[in-house]
């Protein structure tokens, strides 16, 4: 492996890199994957999914970690920069025979250190609610009979039988009443102990309650509402029971879904490459943006819920203003899909300037909640100071960063040159380009809406949708105001709006690592709402895709290959950042001045 500086070949596989706060370094000990730590043949397999949780508990390894490889599930303690993986410990592991996980869920709200709610989709359409301390499966949702139909099987049982198939499985017909699809994304509902949201690559989404049954007979709908390219149904029956609701959105996979940051608004990406961000209780559709080209396949929220990244098949990520509803900004620097995109609230930069123009509230900056406990520091009285301190405003430069199929990991800075472009350039304080970055995109302005109310919002612990008061209402479900970013010297990235077109379409795209499972086959598009399709050509140049001369480019900060797989997670933690490649290798990247000796 080449360190940062050494080697020039492009496939070199970086274990460090430096940015503007420091170095970053790949920490060998913390990796996580199966316990034998054999790269896994990832060919037609589902992507590896991480997710994280706290116990709050008194051991100060508070943190839990969950991934799936392949048909297998692992739980383990997450010791992070602190303590070397222990692999031969995990409290659970799985196997599952004829289907595999693809996504999963903790609960952050009902966590404790004797009990944890895990979620889990998986290939064949099943959502499976399971307690991994427990070690107990409580129900199965989407399957008929459904405790006869989902194995786990006991490792050692696996590696005595590796290859076989039990007879009952090979008589069993299984018949999934709601939805036969794959689940791509399944998620609490923020501030609910019991309801959670479970996305299809038909294109469908439902709303369960882990209280109800699913019912014994194919469930019957009925018309809720409906707008363009969407409808919402609720089940009708006699007694209450699940899906609570089906939505139907867009055409094609339902890739990805997140809520914002106090839970009001949802924002949808599908392989029709269209972002749509709905009222989650209104099912009013807010705004919507459409990918340059080909599918959008993530999508994250601003820890303040100004504004939304995505990225997909057209290798960009993409800045959409909620409250504008357009695109503020592209960035190039990946050479194949886009598979992760997430913000760092650790890193945004948050520093006083002199009076100036702003627009936006004193709570806009104030109370940033991020993974479920307490990281006061020296911005959130920096954000203190100035809600006291009206004639002294704080500027913010937000972070984030995208991981792609082309085995690269980027981080970009989202600056206000790009936020503000009607801000003098005198006072932008920027010492890089920034060609024509004062003027608006042509032709991508949208309605103005105000963002609601300025109650605290609930937490979203884990997740790329950061609990903040932009958003929130009076009627928030909010119990906990945790953390608050780092601080940080504020820098701006690279930008310019010439003629970009030849270099967009650049020919090095390393299509090769293209996910087999992510397509949009006639087979995937079920339940479509609108009979018409959206021609691309026609919305090129319009406010839904602008073109890319008529809005800033960004470049990435850093740009590194960092796997030899494509790479399906990005985590930000506050002493670390968490990537995993598709060979099932969970990576821990110490942040600067983080990195402590290990204790195996």
């Amino acid at each position: 492996m080449a360190t940062e500086g050494g080697g020039k070949e492009m496939n070199e596989i970086k274990t460090q890199f430096t940015t503007r706060e420091g170095l970053y370094k790949l920490l060998p000990h913390s990796e996580y994957s199966r316990p034998n730590r054999v790269p896994f043949n990832s060919q037609g397999s589902n992507p590896v999914r991480v997710s994280f949780v706290n116990l709050n508990d008194q051991s100060g390894n508070g943190d839990r970690l969950c991934f799936n490889v392949g048909r297998e599930l692992y739980f383990y303690i997450y010791k992070g920069v602190r303590k070397a993986a222990d692999l031969s410990k995990p409290i659970d592991k799985r196997i599952y025979k004829g289907t595999q996980p693809t996504c999963h869920d903790f609960n952050h709200l009902t966590a404790t250190a004797e009990s944890v709610s895990l979620l889990v989709g998986f290939s064949a359409g099943q959502v499976q609610l399971i307690d991994p301390i427990k070690k107990e499966t409580s129900k199965l949702f989407n399957e008929e009979n459904s405790c006869q139909h989902l194995w786990k099987v006991d490792w050692n049982e696996e590696r005595e039988n590796e290859g076989s198939k039990t007879s009952e499985e090979a008589l069993v017909t299984v018949q999934r009443l709601i939805d036969k699809s794959r689940v791509t994304c399944v998620k609490w509902v923020p501030g609910s102990e019991s309801l959670f949201l479970v996305a299809h690559s038909s294109g469908a989404m439902y709303l369960y309650n882990v209280e109800h049954t699913c019912g014994t007979a194919a469930p019957h709908y009925q018309l809720l509402k409906q707008g363009d390219s969407f409808a919402v149904h609720t089940c009708k029956s006699k007694s209450t029971r699940n899906p609570l609701l089906k939505w139907t959105v867009g055409e094609g996979a339902l890739n990805e879904f997140a809520f914002s940051p106090d839970g009001k608004f949802l924002a949808c990406v599908s392989q029709d490459g269209f972002l749509r961000v709905f009222g989650f209780d209104s099912v009013e559709l807010h705004g919507s943006m459409k990918s340059y080209f080909g599918g959008l396949l993530c999508v994250c929220w601003s820890p303040d819920g100004k504004y939304l990244v995505t990225g997909g098949e057209d290798d960009l990520v993409t800045v959409w203003s909620f409250v504008d509803c357009r695109v503020i900004a592209r960035g190039h620097g990946h050479k194949s899909w886009v598979s992760v995109v997430a913000f760092d609230p650790y890193t945004t930069s948050v520093e006083e300037s002199d009076p100036m123009e702003f627009s936006g509230s004193d709570e806009d900056f104030q109370d940033l909640l991020h993974f479920g406990r307490d990281r006061a520091n020296s911005t959130q009285s920096r954000l203190s100071k100035r809600n006291s301190t009206e004639s002294r405003p704080v500027s913010v430069t937000y972070r984030f960063g995208s991981v792609g199929q082309d085995t690269q990991l980027c981080l970009w800075d989202l600056t206000e040159d790009i936020l503000f472009p009607h801000q003098p350039l005198s006072r932008a304080r920027t010492h890089t380009n920034v060609m024509n970055a004062t003027s608006p995109p042509s032709g991508s302005t949208g309605n103005s809406v105000t963002t609601p109310g300025n109650s605290a919002p609930p937490p979203l612990p884990r997740s790329n949708s950061l609990p903040h008061s932009t958003v929130s209402s009076a009627g928030s479900k909010s119990n906990v105001a945790d953390g608050a970013i780092a601080s940080g010297v504020s820098k701006f990235a690279t930008l310019s709006l010439h003629d970009r077109k030849d270099r967009h379409h650049e020919k090095d795209h390393k299509r090769n690592h293209s996910m087999g499972h992510i397509s949009s086959k006639s087979s995937d598009k079920l339940n479509l709402v609108t009979k018409t399709k959206t021609d691309p050509a026609k919305t090129l140049g319009t406010p839904l895709c602008p073109r890319m001369e008529d809005v800033p480019l960004l470049e990435p900060l850093i740009c590194k290959k960092i796997a030899h797989e494509r790479l399906t997670v990005l985590i930000f933690l506050e002493d670390c950042i968490v990537t995993a490649c598709q060979e099932g290798f969970i990576c821990t990247w110490g942040r600067p001045g983080k990195v402590v000796s290990f204790n195996p």
